[in-house]
C-alpha cells in the first residue's frame, strides 16, 4: 500500500476524512488530491477584521483553483472557518502555527495586516511571492506593493485614512491583484447552532408575523468612543415601541450590564443572552431581518448574512466598511475630531450627533426595500 502524504486530505496524526467516512485507503481512493500549490494568508487582528478578510477566499479559489490555503489567525477567530470549504486548515499563534510557517514553503504568502508581529511571520514564512506586507531586517514594516503602501500610509496617516474612498475589500482586492467586484464575508451558521438557538426560551416571544430588529448595543472595550449612548438606545426603544417590530437585544459578555438595564426599563424587548458562542451569536443576528449596529463584530457578521443594516459610524472610517447595497451608513453631520481615538474629548461626541429620528428614518426606508 502507498500512504500519500502529500494529499489534502491527510492529517499525518489521525485518519483522514474520507477514510473515517468511507473506509478508503491511498491506494483506491477516489478523494486523492496533491497539494501543488500552497497559499498562506496571515490574519490576526480583531474578529470582525477577520470575518471581512474572508471575502478574499472566493476570487483566490478562482484565480488558483487548485490550491491549498492555509490560514494563520488567533484562537479566539477559530470558529468563523467551521464549515468553511474554501479553507483547507487553519492554524492559531497560540498553538503550533509559527513552527509550522518555519517549516513549510508555500507559492504565496498574504499579509494584510500592518502590525510588526504579522508583518515578522510573513517576513519569516518561505514563498516563491509575497502580497501584502514583511517585517524588514531592521525591524520596520515594509509594502510589498505600491497599493499595500497606500494601505499602510493610510494606517501613519489620519488625513489619509479621511480622505479614503475605497472599502477595506477593494483596497485588499488591489493589493492580491483580485477581480471586482468584491464577494461577501464567510461565515456557515451549522445546523446545530441553529437548533440551540432555536430551542432558547427568548425565541418563543419572537412574534412571526412581525420584522425582527436586532439592536446591536455594545462595542466593546478596544474602541468605547464608537458607541451609541445609552440614553439613544432608550429613545430608539420607545420610538419604535411594541407593535410594529420585535426587537431583539444582541450582545457578547461585555454589554450584559446595558441589556439587563435595558430589558428592565423595556419588557417587551427580548434578550437573547451574551454568552453564547460566535457562531450562535451568528445564528441569532440570522434571526433579524434588519440590524442597528456601531463598527463592530455584529456589523461584519450581518454582512456576511447580507442583512439589512443601520450602521452608526463616529470615530472610525465608514467608507472602509463594505455593505453591498443592503445598508445605510449614519454619522454626525459635522464628524469626528477624535479619529480613530480610543475616547472622545469633546463635550458631545460625534455619536450622540447621531440622532434617534436618523435611524428610524433609515429604519422605515430599508424596510420599504
Amino acid at each position: 500500500m502507498i500512504l500519500k502524504t502529500n494529499c489534502r486530505f491527510f492529517k499525518g496524526d489521525r485518519p483522514c476524512k474520507p477514510h473515517k467516512e468511507q473506509g478508503v485507503k491511498c491506494d483506491d481512493c477516489n478523494y486523492y488530491q496533491s497539494i501543488s500549490f500552497k497559499i498562506l494568508i496571515i490574519k490576526l487582528d480583531a474578529v470582525g477584521d477577520v470575518l471581512r478578510t474572508t471575502s478574499i477566499l472566493k476570487p483566490l479559489k478562482k484565480k488558483y483553483p487548485d490550491c491549498y490555503i492555509e490560514w494563520c489567525t488567533r484562537y479566539n477567530s477559530l470558529e468563523l472557518f467551521k464549515n468553511n470549504p474554501l479553507v483547507d486548515e487553519v492554524i492559531t499563534i497560540e498553538d503550533d502555527a509559527l513552527s509550522r510557517i518555519k517549516a513549510e514553503e508555500y507559492d504565496i504568502v498574504i499579509n494584510l495586516d500592518t502590525s510588526k508581529f504579522s508583518s515578522a511571520i510573513a517576513a519569516n514564512a518561505s514563498a516563491k511571492e509575497k502580497f501584502g506586507f514583511v517585517l524588514s531586517k531592521k525591524g520596520y514594516v515594509e509594502a510589498t506593493s505600491d497599493h499595500a503602501r497606500q494601505w499602510l500610509e493610510m494606517s501613519a496617516f489620519d488625513d489619509f485614512k479621511k480622505s479614503n474612498q475605497k472599502s477595506y475589500q477593494q483596497i485588499m482586492y488591489e493589493i492580491l491583484n483580485l477581480d471586482l467586484p468584491v464577494e461577501h464575508p464567510i461565515i456557515h451558521i451549522s445546523e446545530k447552532n441553529r437548533a440551540k438557538i432555536a430551542a432558547k426560551d427568548f425565541v418563543k416571544n419572537i412574534t412571526s408575523q412581525k420584522p425582527v430588529i436586532g439592536l446591536n448595543v455594545g462595542v466593546g472595550t478596544k474602541w468605547p468612543g464608537k458607541g451609541w449612548s445609552f440614553k439613544s438606545w432608550q429613545e430608539l426603544t420607545e420610538k419604535l415601541g411594541t407593535d410594529k417590530y420585535n426587537l431583539l437585544l444582541l450582545g457578547g459578555p461585555e454589554e450584559i450590564a446595558i441589556t439587563n438595564q435595558l430589558k428592565a426599563e423595556y419588557k417587551y424587548l427580548i434578550n437573547t443572552g451574551c454568552g453564547n458562542s460566535l457562531l450562535e451569536f451568528a445564528a441569532i443576528v440570522d434571526l433579524c431581518d434588519l440590524v442597528i449596529t456601531a463598527d463592530t463584530l455584529a456589523l461584519h457578521i450581518a454582512t456576511a448574512l447580507e442583512k439589512k443594516i443601520v450602521a452608526l459610524f463616529g470615530p472610525t472610517s465608514a467608507n472602509e466598511i463594505e455593505l453591498y447595497g443592503k445598508g445605510i451608513k449614519l454619522f454626525s453631520p459635522g464628524g469626528c475630531s477624535c479619529y480613530y481615538r480610543k475616547y472622545c474629548s469633546e463635550d458631545k461626541s460625534c455619536m450622540e450627533r447621531i440622532t434617534v429620528d436618523m435611524v428610524v428614518d433609515a429604519i422605515d426606508l430599508l424596510m420599504k426595500k
